[in-house]
Protein backbone atom coordinates (compact mmCIF):
# COMPACT_ATOMS: atom_id res chain seq x y z
CA UNK A 1 0.00 0.00 0.00
CA UNK A 2 1.47 3.46 -0.84
CA UNK A 3 2.08 6.33 1.06
CA UNK A 4 -1.27 8.20 1.37
CA UNK A 5 -1.02 11.53 -0.53
CA UNK A 6 -2.38 14.98 0.34
CA UNK A 7 -5.62 15.98 -2.12
CA UNK A 8 -7.44 19.45 -2.44
CA UNK A 9 -10.76 18.24 -3.93
CA UNK A 10 -13.57 20.98 -5.34
CA UNK A 11 -16.54 20.36 -3.73
CA UNK A 12 -19.10 22.38 -6.44
CA UNK A 13 -18.45 24.22 -9.54
CA UNK A 14 -17.35 22.91 -13.04
CA UNK A 15 -14.23 21.10 -11.49
CA UNK A 16 -16.47 19.14 -8.99
CA UNK A 17 -14.83 16.30 -7.80
CA UNK A 18 -11.10 16.58 -9.68
CA UNK A 19 -9.02 16.01 -7.09
CA UNK A 20 -5.27 18.03 -7.16
CA UNK A 21 -3.02 15.66 -5.51
CA UNK A 22 0.20 16.62 -3.84
CA UNK A 23 3.54 15.39 -5.37
CA UNK A 24 5.43 15.71 -2.20
CA UNK A 25 3.47 15.17 1.12
CA UNK A 26 3.58 18.55 3.45
CA UNK A 27 6.40 18.64 6.33
CA UNK A 28 3.51 20.22 8.61
CA UNK A 29 0.25 22.12 8.41
CA UNK A 30 -1.54 24.75 10.99
CA UNK A 31 -4.46 24.67 11.88
CA UNK A 32 -6.03 28.11 14.09
CA UNK A 33 -9.38 29.22 15.20
CA UNK A 34 -9.96 32.65 16.56
CA UNK A 35 -12.78 33.33 19.21
CA UNK A 36 -14.20 37.27 18.76
CA UNK A 37 -15.29 38.36 22.25
CA UNK A 38 -16.83 42.01 22.35
CA UNK A 39 -16.08 44.10 25.26
CA UNK A 40 -19.40 45.57 26.96
CA UNK A 41 -18.73 48.78 28.74
CA UNK A 42 -20.19 49.22 32.13
CA UNK A 43 -19.51 51.29 34.35
CA UNK A 44 -18.06 50.84 38.13
CA UNK A 45 -16.08 47.71 36.94
CA UNK A 46 -12.96 47.40 36.86
CA UNK A 47 -12.67 45.44 33.51
CA UNK A 48 -15.60 45.45 30.87
CA UNK A 49 -18.30 42.26 30.75
CA UNK A 50 -17.25 39.82 27.38
CA UNK A 51 -19.90 39.42 25.25
CA UNK A 52 -19.71 36.48 22.96
CA UNK A 53 -21.41 36.93 19.02
CA UNK A 54 -20.21 34.44 16.93
CA UNK A 55 -17.77 32.32 16.17
CA UNK A 56 -15.02 32.36 13.40
CA UNK A 57 -14.27 29.70 11.60
CA UNK A 58 -11.02 27.55 11.35
CA UNK A 59 -8.08 28.64 9.08
CA UNK A 60 -5.56 25.39 7.19
CA UNK A 61 -1.73 26.76 6.43
CA UNK A 62 0.19 24.52 4.73
CA UNK A 63 3.03 24.52 1.86
CA UNK A 64 3.23 22.25 -0.65
CA UNK A 65 6.52 21.32 -3.04
CA UNK A 66 6.44 20.57 -6.42
CA UNK A 67 8.79 19.23 -8.84
CA UNK A 68 8.94 18.50 -12.69
CA UNK A 69 12.84 18.64 -13.12
CA UNK A 70 13.50 15.06 -13.90
CA UNK A 71 10.53 15.19 -16.34
CA UNK A 72 11.55 18.49 -18.12
CA UNK A 73 8.20 19.44 -17.91
CA UNK A 74 6.77 23.15 -16.80
CA UNK A 75 5.87 22.61 -12.84
CA UNK A 76 2.74 25.08 -13.74
CA UNK A 77 0.26 22.19 -14.65
CA UNK A 78 0.65 21.93 -10.81
CA UNK A 79 0.82 25.27 -9.82
CA UNK A 80 -2.33 26.56 -12.46
CA UNK A 81 -4.53 23.46 -10.64
CA UNK A 82 -3.86 24.98 -7.70
CA UNK A 83 -4.53 28.87 -8.54
CA UNK A 84 -8.19 27.47 -10.24
CA UNK A 85 -9.56 27.01 -6.65
CA UNK A 86 -8.95 30.47 -5.52
CA UNK A 87 -10.87 31.85 -9.04
CA UNK A 88 -14.06 32.49 -9.64
CA UNK A 89 -16.38 29.76 -10.66
CA UNK A 90 -18.47 30.34 -13.64
CA UNK A 91 -20.86 28.28 -12.95
CA UNK A 92 -21.07 29.59 -9.38
CA UNK A 93 -19.62 33.21 -9.44
CA UNK A 94 -17.44 32.28 -6.74
CA UNK A 95 -14.48 30.24 -6.07
CA UNK A 96 -15.32 27.02 -4.93
CA UNK A 97 -16.27 25.27 -1.92
CA UNK A 98 -12.43 22.81 -1.17
CA UNK A 99 -11.91 19.34 0.83
CA UNK A 100 -8.60 19.10 1.95
CA UNK A 101 -8.19 15.18 2.53
CA UNK A 102 -4.83 13.57 4.36
CA UNK A 103 -5.60 10.50 6.74
CA UNK A 104 -7.09 12.11 9.26
CA UNK A 105 -7.20 15.15 8.34
CA UNK A 106 -10.95 16.71 6.62
CA UNK A 107 -10.89 20.37 6.18
CA UNK A 108 -13.61 21.93 3.96
CA UNK A 109 -13.14 25.40 3.12
CA UNK A 110 -12.55 27.74 1.05
CA UNK A 111 -9.20 29.50 -0.53
CA UNK A 112 -8.34 32.64 1.45
CA UNK A 113 -4.88 33.33 0.10
CA UNK A 114 -2.34 31.70 -2.12
CA UNK A 115 1.00 32.15 -3.36
CA UNK A 116 3.62 30.52 -5.67
CA UNK A 117 7.63 30.78 -5.46
CA UNK A 118 8.97 29.32 -8.31
CA UNK A 119 12.45 28.24 -7.55
CA UNK A 120 14.22 26.54 -10.33
CA UNK A 121 14.26 26.57 -13.98
CA UNK A 122 15.42 24.50 -17.41
CA UNK A 123 17.66 26.97 -19.94
CA UNK A 124 14.32 27.38 -21.87
CA UNK A 125 12.81 29.58 -19.30
CA UNK A 126 10.52 26.82 -18.10
CA UNK A 127 9.80 26.66 -14.15
CA UNK A 128 10.40 23.30 -12.91
CA UNK A 129 10.53 23.77 -9.24
CA UNK A 130 7.81 25.13 -7.24
CA UNK A 131 6.76 26.09 -3.47
CA UNK A 132 2.58 26.64 -3.06
CA UNK A 133 1.83 28.56 0.32
CA UNK A 134 -1.53 28.29 0.97
CA UNK A 135 -4.33 29.13 3.71
CA UNK A 136 -8.01 28.10 3.51
CA UNK A 137 -10.63 29.07 5.84
CA UNK A 138 -13.04 26.85 6.99
CA UNK A 139 -16.66 27.19 5.24
CA UNK A 140 -19.86 24.94 6.43
CA UNK A 141 -23.45 25.95 5.94
CA UNK A 142 -25.74 26.69 8.91
CA UNK A 143 -27.59 23.19 8.45
CA UNK A 144 -24.26 21.13 8.33
CA UNK A 145 -22.87 22.87 11.91
CA UNK A 146 -26.60 22.74 13.31
CA UNK A 147 -26.56 18.51 12.55
CA UNK A 148 -22.86 18.80 14.11
CA UNK A 149 -23.78 20.03 17.08
CA UNK A 150 -25.64 18.76 20.23
CA UNK A 151 -28.11 20.77 21.21
CA UNK A 152 -29.13 20.93 24.85
CA UNK A 153 -32.64 20.72 25.38
CA UNK A 154 -34.25 24.18 25.78
CA UNK A 155 -35.94 23.74 29.09
CA UNK A 156 -34.83 27.05 30.76
CA UNK A 157 -34.67 30.63 29.04
CA UNK A 158 -31.43 32.41 28.26
CA UNK A 159 -30.72 35.54 26.39
CA UNK A 160 -29.40 36.10 22.70
CA UNK A 161 -27.90 38.93 21.23
CA UNK A 162 -29.04 39.91 17.88
CA UNK A 163 -26.34 39.73 15.27
CA UNK A 164 -26.85 42.24 11.54
CA UNK A 165 -28.67 40.90 9.27
CA UNK A 166 -30.38 37.63 11.85
CA UNK A 167 -34.22 37.21 12.03
CA UNK A 168 -36.53 35.46 14.48
CA UNK A 169 -36.71 32.47 12.22
CA UNK A 170 -32.78 32.03 12.05
CA UNK A 171 -32.62 32.02 15.85
CA UNK A 172 -35.11 29.69 16.75
CA UNK A 173 -33.94 27.85 14.11
CA UNK A 174 -30.07 27.73 16.13
CA UNK A 175 -32.18 27.27 19.43
CA UNK A 176 -34.93 25.23 18.80
CA UNK A 177 -34.05 23.39 15.95
CA UNK A 178 -37.80 24.84 14.30
CA UNK A 179 -37.85 28.15 12.69
CA UNK A 180 -41.51 27.50 12.96
CA UNK A 181 -41.16 28.73 17.20
CA UNK A 182 -40.07 32.12 16.04
CA UNK A 183 -43.57 33.50 17.22
CA UNK A 184 -42.76 32.10 20.97
CA UNK A 185 -39.57 34.26 21.37
CA UNK A 186 -41.74 37.49 19.91
CA UNK A 187 -44.12 36.73 22.05
CA UNK A 188 -41.61 36.94 25.25
CA UNK A 189 -40.10 40.04 24.06
CA UNK A 190 -43.54 42.01 23.08
CA UNK A 191 -42.17 42.23 19.79
CA UNK A 192 -44.75 43.08 17.27
CA UNK A 193 -42.77 43.54 13.97
CA UNK A 194 -40.54 40.39 13.38
CA UNK A 195 -38.23 41.95 10.29
CA UNK A 196 -37.34 45.10 12.44
CA UNK A 197 -34.55 43.25 15.18
CA UNK A 198 -31.83 45.75 16.08
CA UNK A 199 -27.95 44.54 16.24
CA UNK A 200 -26.74 44.08 20.05
CA UNK A 201 -30.53 44.03 20.53
CA UNK A 202 -31.07 41.35 24.08
CA UNK A 203 -33.43 38.82 23.22
CA UNK A 204 -35.43 36.30 25.91
CA UNK A 205 -35.36 32.94 24.81
CA UNK A 206 -38.33 31.59 26.62
CA UNK A 207 -37.76 27.37 27.21
CA UNK A 208 -40.22 24.86 25.65
CA UNK A 209 -41.85 22.92 28.69
CA UNK A 210 -42.96 19.49 28.06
Amino acid sequence: MGLAKLSLTPLDGERLGMSIEALFNPKEYTVSKSVPWNPQAAAGLDAPEMQFTTGQGETLALELFFDTYEKGSSVKQHTDALHKLALIDAELHRPPLVMVSWGALKFQGVVESISHRFTMFLESGTPVRATCTLSLREARSAMEQSNETKKQSPDHAKLHAVRQGETLQAIAAVEYDDPGEWRRIADANGIDDPFRLQPGQRLIIPPILR
